[in-house]
């Protein structure tokens, strides 16, 4: 359901040709390749040469979220990911997707998916 989500995005974006749908579209590739940098509008918006303003709101315009919700709900999907595939530590997890404070990360994750992330790890939903 996320990668459908995800390439209907791309898709969407890559067939409108104007130049904020590309800057659009690069802020989302530079938050997908390095979730676990610390993003800010600012620093996004620096990044695809727009300003904090413009870029705010062409990008919720276009995704649907302001881009720091869109960067919670990609890091979580990319932790889901981790937990599922992989033994790494739940502080581990929680830097690679962007948490400096593994406190920080469970309390998100729990926000987020509804259960914390441990008690995923143990019994993830099936599919």
């Amino acid at each position: 359901m996320i990668r459908l989500y995800l390439s209907e995005l791309d898709s969407e974006l890559s067939n409108n040709s104007s130049a904020d749908s590309k800057q659009i579209g690069a802020a989302l590739q530079l938050m997908h390749q390095a979730p676990q940098q610390p993003w800010v509008l600012a620093s996004l918006a620096q990044q695809v040469g727009m300003s904090r303003s413009a870029f705010a709101a062409r990008f919720s315009q276009r995704v649907g979220q302001t881009p720091m919700q869109y960067l919670t709900f990609w890091r979580m999907q990319r932790a889901r990911e981790l937990l599922a595939a992989t033994r790494l530590s739940i502080a581990a997890i929680a830097e690679r997707v962007g948490y400096q404070s593994e406190a920080a990360f469970n309390k998100t994750f729990k926000k987020t998916v509804g259960t914390g992330p441990g008690a995923y790890r143990r019994d993830p939903p099936r599919k």
